[in-house]
């Protein structure tokens, strides 16, 4: 069964199998394009540069940015279009979400991969990461 992982950019592909797309709006620093073996880069659907800058990686802001993420991603059209191509991609393949965060727990990756497991009826036990 195919799976929405999660995992740094920074991290060795290795076995990460799987349609790679990096949800960050910025580029990650030290990561060159051909090293990061990207099928996708999605910028449109990170948080604007104002909530980003907001946030700034605060974990006590972490409850407030997931409710402003959330509202983003409900207007944002590039949603809709990452929604189809997970799904599509899930058919076939794993889909790992990228992100450049040091923190694996409190980014926009975590947000956005709820929010693809809900608005697609994903069972929550099958997605990795």
């Amino acid at each position: 069964m195919t799976t929405i992982k999660l995992a740094r950019i920074y991290t060795q592909v290795g076995d990460q199998g799987g349609y790679r797309i990096l949800v960050d709006r910025l580029w990650p620093r030290g990561i060159s394009k051909a090293n990061a073996h990207l099928d996708w880069w999605c910028k449109e659907v990170a948080p604007s540069p104002d909530l980003r800058k907001w946030f700034n990686h605060t974990a006590e802001k972490y409850p407030g940015f997931v409710a402003r993420y959330q509202a983003e991603l409900a207007a944002n059209p590039a949603y809709q279009e990452l929604k189809a191509r997970v799904q599509a991609q899930l058919s076939v393949q794993d889909v790992i979400l990228l992100f450049g965060a040091k923190d694996e727990r409190h980014n926009q990756a975590v947000v956005l991969k709820a929010c693809l497991v809900r608005d697609l009826g994903l069972p929550t036990s099958t997605t990795a990461g």
